[in-house]
């Protein structure tokens, strides 16, 4: 598998424009040629997100993503032990997570877990190496998700494969990501899909609450001050009615965090798509602001040692994960259902 030069990926990249209204069934045919099936399914399945322009440029170590000329993100690819989106501005900029550890020294802001980078995918214990919390092996080695290639970077879309490599250097498996960005003056929204693939012999998957699809949200939209953070008023919300702290480690459809920040009614959802293994999926939701959809945890959640949420992905099979970001201003749960069942296809 080799890596893309910098030089192929801004002459992907470059300056691209897109509508997400404009993912235009043409280009299907010509990303499934560059990626496989995988990507042309994926482009297919694409539903309208909002009337964006969306554009990219690309930096040495990231792709900025802007909507209307306006920054949005930036998908960051290189300089941290995984692949993160940093920052992320919702409706008129507001920015939406925490900027510890990418940016230190903001007030009211904790500093604990500095494994928690704004918005990423990973998953704790993969054939029992640690991908999440970045802790060392005995000779000082991380486990890393490298990027080998961005083979679309075009029309609002973004994919790149990669590689899940244990401290030692050895590939444990390998995966495809795809990002579709949208919005408009009231909300903005990521499509995050995932394939995993067991490229490298069988894959598995601990049954353990730290992972997998991870925001870590601005200390307003927190619950519960900690760790040097002020200002915490937000409130937790999800598809099953859930509110607060009932919302962890409970099965739902979605689940928002919301609140005022900066004086402006603010929040983010994030939806489970109905085909996900083991949808409704379980959440590793914190009253301190971490924000996770997990489909492998289930013991940790449930306190039940004779339930077990491990899951083996056999040698030469994949899996594909489905996620939706959407940053939203003053909506109410009623508004969040009715845009789940839309992207959901229900």
């Amino acid at each position: 598998m080799g890596t893309t030069t910098k030089r192929e990926v801004a002459a992907n990249c470059g300056m691209v424009k897109g509508d997400t209204r404009g993912l235009i069934m043409t280009t299907w045919t010509k990303l499934g040629t560059v990626c496989g099936g995988v990507v042309a399914a994926w482009l297919m399945s694409v539903a309208v997100v909002a009337a964006a322009d969306v554009t990219f440029q690309h930096r040495d170590d990231r792709v900025d993503v802007m909507l209307d000329g306006k920054p949005f993100t930036s998908y960051i690819f290189a300089g941290y032990a995984k692949p993160i989106l940093y920052p992320v501005l919702g409706p008129g900029g507001i920015p939406m997570t925490r900027s510890y550890p990418v940016e230190e020294g903001v007030a009211g802001e904790a500093t604990d877990h500095v494994h928690h980078e704004s918005l990423w995918f990973t998953h704790d214990e993969v054939n029992g190496v640690d991908f999440w919390a970045h802790r060392p092996d005995g000779e000082g080695r991380h486990a890393r998700i490298v990027q080998q290639s961005m083979p679309v970077c075009e029309d609002g879309v973004i994919v790149t494969e990669n590689a899940w490599t244990s401290p030692d250097g050895t590939v444990v498996l390998t995966d495809t990501r795809r990002f579709v960005f949208g919005g408009d003056d009231a909300e903005r929204t990521i499509d995050v899909d995932v394939t995993l693939h067991a490229s490298e012999g069988d894959v598995h998957f601990g049954d353990t609450k730290e992972g997998t699809m991870a925001i870590r949200v601005r200390t307003p939209l927190q619950l519960k001050d900690g760790s040097g953070s002020a200002g915490a008023a937000g409130h937790i919300r999800t598809s099953e009615g859930l509110v607060d702290g009932d919302a962890w480690g409970k099965r739902a459809k979605w689940v928002d965090y919301f609140g005022v920040i900066d004086g402006t009614p603010a929040g983010i959802a994030l939806f489970d798509h109905p085909e996900n293994l083991r949808h409704p999926t379980r959440w590793h939701a914190r009253d301190y602001g971490l924000f996770t959809a997990n489909p492998f945890g289930v013991k940790h959640f449930t306190g039940n040692e004779d339930e077990t949420g491990g899951y083996t992905l056999p040698s030469g099979k994949d899996l594909t994960l489905r996620y939706r970001f959407v940053f939203h201003g003053d909506v109410d749960a009623r508004d969040l259902e009715t845009q789940w069942k839309a992207w959901a296809g229900r």
